[in-house]
């Protein structure tokens, strides 16, 4: 077996089954065997019951913009993209200010390393209002700076009871992509390439994926 040798992987998923959060209104996600192996017959069988949004996941712009690019429509080169994780110090909130101290680069993805990681709350499966979040200033600087994607570390970029959503309309409304719910903990600062392909969902909003970094 040839395989391609990275001096690190970094698998930035969450867990469907431990460790998933469900957005309040969201279906949860949930994992049925239909058919058990050596019981029922000679293979094993599942059904999976989640939303499009569950896990780690990308959002397509028409997740919020109408008439937007769906998933299916996006190129696979989207989500093969050189990424920078940033370390962000204020527990609470992502600003500008704190970006603009931290980056100042353009294109590729950004990758937002908080509380969220650090403090184990993207691995906690109850939903919290005690998270961190993108300004909709903040997300017009990744505008600005011509990025690719944004990363976060929690189900949401938006603001607790943020009902006006501003982060994922400037973002998506700018054809900027968003990945939501990776776990960051164990990854450090830094430079690497990010892998995070979606399903090929047809008219899909959004979609699961298996998030990884290398370097």
């Amino acid at each position: 077996m040839v395989m391609v040798e990275f001096r690190e992987i970094h698998d930035i998923s969450i867990s469907l089954g431990t460790e998933e959060i469900t957005y309040p209104g969201d279906p949860e996600y949930k994992r049925e065997t239909v058919l058990e192996l050596g019981k029922d017959g000679a293979y094993e069988l599942s059904r999976l019951t989640l939303s499009s949004h569950s896990g780690t996941h990308i959002d397509a712009p028409s997740h919020f913009i109408r008439h937007g690019i769906k998933i299916h429509e996006l190129e696979p080169r989207r989500f093969i993209l050189p990424a920078l994780v940033v370390e962000i110090n204020d527990p609470d909130v992502i600003t500008r200010d704190e970006l603009k101290s931290s980056f100042c680069g353009t294109g590729g993805a950004l990758l937002l390393k908080t509380a969220n990681s650090t403090q184990g709350k993207i691995q906690r499966r109850g939903f919290t209002k005690d998270y961190a979040y993108l300004t909709p200033d903040a997300a017009r600087y990744c505008v600005e700076r011509n990025i690719s994607l944004v990363g976060i570390d929690y189900i949401t970029i938006d603001k607790p009871g943020g009902g006006e959503f501003e982060a994922h309309h400037i973002l998506l409304g700018n054809g900027v992509i968003i990945l939501e719910s990776i776990n960051l903990r164990d990854v450090a600062p830094g430079r690497y390439t990010l892998l995070c392909l979606p399903l090929k969902i047809y008219n899909g909003e959004a979609s699961p994926v298996r998030a990884v970094l290398l370097r």
